[in-house]
């Protein structure tokens, strides 16, 4: 059998991801198997352990590919500089995403309803992924802090307290949405809910 290219074993390495994604959202984490993996996209279990050593790699490779993507899409349309304008733009785009992308919804009813978290699986999922987990809350702080250096928030705000919180509140919006159990557009209940966080920070 002739030797696979980059591109071929990058584009099976992509087929792999898509097929394990699918299975996950199907059946969940721990009832899918490489054998499953595999026979989805007519491949044998070896070739799928010859690029993914574990469930734990194959579901770490399809975080960060949903984070580079989406971080990709959001930054092409965030306006110049930090702050409450572009901390709000941020999320209003990634719930445009969220609405229009079913592969990020897939992906994302997974990780928040499908995935069985371990203790064991999460430390070996998020050792890898530490600066993936720590990025939103950098984010936040940073545009909050410059907020409040520039006078648009109250300068008695705890940055750390209201960045946790507002992560909180962004991670309840999106549950409702991946569950189904909104019955507004997503961007808008966005738009309009960080206009009433950012009017109680001022």
């Amino acid at each position: 059998m002739a030797r696979k290219t980059k591109a071929e074993a990058e584009k099976t390495r992509r087929d792999i991801l898509h097929a394990a994604l699918d299975l996950f959202y199907e059946k969940g984490y721990s009832k899918t198997t490489f054998d499953e993996i595999a026979k989805r996209i007519n491949l044998t279990k070896g070739a799928v352990y010859w690029h993914f050593r574990n469930k734990p790699d194959i579901v770490s490779a399809l975080i960060k590919e949903a984070f580079e993507r989406v971080t990709a899409v959001i930054e092409s349309h965030l306006p110049d500089g930090p702050g409450l304008k572009t901390m709000q733009t941020a999320f209003v785009k990634d719930a445009v995403l969220i609405r229009d992308n079913p592969d990020y919804r897939k992906f994302l009813f997974f990780v928040l309803f499908q995935m069985e978290w371990s203790e064991p699986i999460f430390k070996k999922i998020g050792d890898s992924l530490r600066d993936i987990r720590h990025f939103p809350l950098h984010q936040t702080k940073q545009a909050l802090t410059f907020a409040q250096k520039s006078g648009e928030i109250s300068p008695n705000i705890n940055i750390e307290e209201t960045a946790v919180a507002i992560l909180a509140f962004w991670d309840g919006l999106v549950r409702c949405e991946i569950s189904n159990s909104s019955p507004y557009d997503f961007p808008t209940l966005v738009n309009n809910s960080f206009d009433i966080v950012i009017k109680g920070l001022k």
